[in-house]
């Protein structure tokens, strides 16, 4: 495990080094890509089986924020094969993937903006997300988990798993980073596009815990993934 001095002192030179590269729009980004998607993904292999292992075996009905290819899904649907879930995603081309993989299951894919998408109202056992919200600045994060606290049923749980930033300075230099190239080609701010700008784990938990949310499980992994068990 590297020392946070030595992990920001490589992600400085990173930035150097794609400092001329441009942003790229979201759901772009990931279909250029979806050929290599999941093997690129793979270096979270542990933690997607962790992350399914902390959903709860009544959870039935589940939302997935970000599905992608399903590769949180291919686990939690080996455990529990008749779990329902609705999933959302800007990319097309990766839910066709994930139904083409799961034609089987009970699964409804919804190509959508999920800042935009009706969540409803007390629909669900779970939402989940895994390594999709850490594009997004706090200020949207934080009225969507006010949607995602109002669309679980009472007792539900909100399972997160997410990049988190080391530190505050890796926090603000991303997100000042993000800005400028943003500022520099003219993006405007409701174009979602791919650049990493994770919060602490304490901003990140600020939020859901201003949302109404009670956090009852951090689990850090060897993999660099957090997972974050909240409830309603």
């Amino acid at each position: 495990m590297k020392s946070t001095e030595n992990y920001m002192q490589d992600l400085k030179k990173w930035l150097r080094d794609t400092a001329d590269t441009p942003l790229e729009e979201m759901a772009d980004f990931f279909t250029k890509r979806l050929d290599g998607y999941e093997e690129h993904m793979s270096v979270w292999e542990k933690s997607y089986q962790i992350f399914a292992e902390s959903l709860p075996a009544e959870c039935r009905s589940v939302l997935d924020l970000g599905c992608g290819t399903g590769l949180e899904l291919d686990h939690i649907w080996r455990k529990h094969p008749e779990t329902r879930v609705t999933g959302v995603d800007l990319c097309r081309s990766m839910l066709n993937k994930l139904l083409e993989k799961h034609s089987d299951k009970h699964f409804t894919a919804v190509c959508a903006d999920y800042f935009q998408y009706d969540l409803g109202s007390g629909k669900w056992d779970a939402v989940i997300s895994f390594e999709s919200l850490h594009h997004f600045l706090p200020e949207r994060k934080k009225e969507l988990y006010k949607k995602v606290f109002a669309s679980l049923k009472e007792g539900g749980i909100f399972l997160l798993g997410d990049y988190i930033a080391c530190c505050e300075e890796e926090e603000e230099l991303l997100r000042s980073v993000c800005l400028k190239k943003r500022e520099n080609a003219g993006i405007p701010e409701e174009q979602f596009v791919h650049f990493d700008i994770p919060l602490t784990l304490q901003h990140e938990t600020e939020l859901l815990q201003k949302a109404g949310f009670v956090i009852e499980k951090v689990l850090e992994n060897p993999d660099n993934a957090t997972i974050i068990t909240a409830r309603k």
